[in-house]
C-alpha cells in the first residue's frame, strides 16, 4: 500500500467501511429480499396475482441494470457520497410507492423507482465507491463490506416478518421506507468523505482508449459476470421448490436453505485472511468452481443437497468479493467506478431474466432438467473464468 493509500485508508476505513456495511445490510434486506417474506401477504392482500407480486423484484433488477452506467459515471465525477445517499433516498420513495400502492401498475411502478435506487445503493455502487476512496488499496475495504451485506437476510427476514405481524405488509415498506429516507440517507451524506469533482471521465474508460486485449478482458468479464448471475438468481428464487421437488420436504428444504447464509459469510472470511495472496481473477476462477461443483451436485440428487448448497453458497459468497475487486486488478482505479457501472448493467439485467426463464424451464422440463441446464451454465463459466485467470493485461 503507498503513502496516499495508507493515508486514505488511516483516515476513512474506521468510518466508511460500517456505514457501508450497514447501508448493504438495510438496502439488500428491504429490496432484492423484501419479496421473500412479503410476496405471499401482499398477493393474498390485494388478491394481485403472485407472478406478478414477484415480478415487481424483476422489474427492480432491470431499471437497476439500465441505470448501473449513469451511476458509474456519477460516483466517477463526483464521488460516492451524494450518489449513495440519493440512491437510498430513491429506495425509500420507491418503498414508499409500493406500500402505498391502490392497484398493480402503480406498485410496479413503486419497484421501478426502487430499481433506480437500488443501482445507486447496492454493492456495485459501494464498491465503486470504495474505489474512488481508497484506490488500488480497496480490496480489503470491498471484503470487508460483503462481510456485513452476508447478513442481509439473516437480519432482514425476520425484520420483515415481524414488521408485517405488527404493521401489515404496507407497514414494512413504509417503515423500511423510513429508515432510508430518514436515517440511512443523512447518514451516508454526513459521515461517507466529501471527494473531489473530476471534469471529466478517466481517460481509460473514454471510447477508443482502451487497446483490443483490454477490450477483449472487458468482455469475457462482462460475460462471466452475467453467467454467474443468472445462476445466482435462478437458484435464488426456486431452490426450496427444486429441493421439494428432489424429495424433500418444505421444513428439511428451508433447513438445507438456512445454510446459505452462514456459508456465505464463512468463505468471505477466509478470502479475508488469505485471499490477499492470490490474484483477484484466481480467486474469480477459484468462486466459480466452487459454484459449478455445488451446482452439479445439487443435481446429483437429494443425499448430496447439503453439501451441495453449502459449495455453492461458499463460492457465491467470494465472487461477490471477486467480482469488485478482479475489475480493479485488470483495469486499476482510475475510472473504475466507470467500470463497474458497465459491467453490472448486463449482469443485472441477466439477473432480471433468470428467474422468469428457469421458472418456464422448471414447468415445462422439470427440476432435474432445470438444475443440469444450471450447471452447465456453471461449467462454462468456470471454463471462461480459467481462460480470464491467464488473461492478464
Amino acid at each position: 500500500m503507498d503513502g496516499a493509500a495508507a493515508d486514505a485508508w488511516s483516515r476513512h476505513a474506521r468510518r466508511v467501511i460500517p456505514l457501508l456495511g450497514v447501508a448493504q445490510i438495510l438496502s439488500w434486506g428491504s429490496s432484492y429480499y423484501l419479496l421473500a417474506v412479503l410476496a405471499q401477504p401482499i398477493a393474498a392482500d390485494t388478491g394481485w396475482p403472485l407472478p406478478w407480486v414477484v415480478g415487481g423484484g424483476s422489474i427492480g433488477l432491470l431499471t437497476s441494470g439500465l441505470v448501473a452506467p449513469f451511476v458509474g459515471r456519477m460516483i466517477d465525477g463526483f464521488g460516492g457520497r451524494p450518489t449513495m445517499a440519493a440512491g437510498s433516498l430513491l429506495i425509500g420513495a420507491g418503498l414508499a410507492t409500493v406500500g402505498l400502492a391502490p392497484t398493480l401498475p402503480v406498485y410496479l411502478v413503486g419497484w421501478a423507482a426502487l430499481g433506480i435506487g437500488m443501482g445507486a445503493g447496492l454493492y456495485d455502487a459501494a464498491f465503486s465507491t470504495l474505489g474512488r476512496i481508497f484506490g488500488a488499496s480497496a480490496r480489503r475495504a470491498i471484503t470487508a463490506v460483503t462481510l456485513f451485506g452476508g447478513f442481509a437476510s439473516t437480519v432482514c427476514w425476520p425484520l420483515s416478518a415481524l414488521a408485517v405481524e405488527r404493521l401489515g405488509w404496507r407497514g414494512a415498506c413504509l417503515a423500511y421506507a423510513a429508515l432510508h429516507v430518514a436515517v440511512m440517507a443523512p447518514a451516508l451524506l454526513a459521515l461517507l468523505p466529501r471527494e473531489a469533482r473530476k471534469l471529466r471521465a478517466a481517460a481509460i474508460v473514454q471510447p477508443g482508449a482502451w487497446t483490443s486485449r483490454e477490450r477483449g478482458a472487458f468482455c469475457m468479464l462482462a460475460v462471466i459476470l452475467m453467467l454467474n448471475g443468472a445462476v445466482q438468481t435462478a437458484l435464488s428464487v426456486h431452490l426450496l421448490t427444486i429441493l421439494q421437488a428432489q424429495g424433500l420436504s418444505l421444513a428439511a428444504a428451508v433447513a438445507i436453505g438456512a445454510l446459505i447464509g452462514p456459508a456465505q459469510v464463512g468463505a468471505r472470511i477466509v478470502e479475508m485472511m488469505a485471499g490477499g495472496r492470490l490474484h483477484p481473477t484466481a480467486t474469480l476462477l477459484a468462486a466459480g468452481a466452487f459454484v459449478a461443483l455445488g451446482v452439479t451436485l445439487l443435481a446429483l440428487g437429494a443425499g448430496s443437497a447439503a453439501l451441495a448448497v453449502l459449495l455453492y453458497a461458499a463460492g457465491n459468497g467470494v465472487w461477490s468479493i471477486a467480482r469488485g475487486t478482479a475489475p480493479l486488478a485488470l483495469f486499476g482505479a482510475d475510472g473504475y467506478p466507470v467500470v463497474m457501472g458497465r459491467l453490472a448493467a448486463p449482469n443485472l439485467v441477466s439477473q432480471a431474466a433468470a428467474p422468469f426463464a428457469a421458472g418456464l424451464l422448471l414447468a415445462g422440463a422439470g427440476a432435474g432438467a432445470t438444475l443440469w441446464a444450471l450447471a452447465a451454465v456453471a461449467l462454462a463459466n468456470v471454463g471462461l473464468a480459467f481462460g480470464l485467470a491467464r488473461f492478464r493485461l
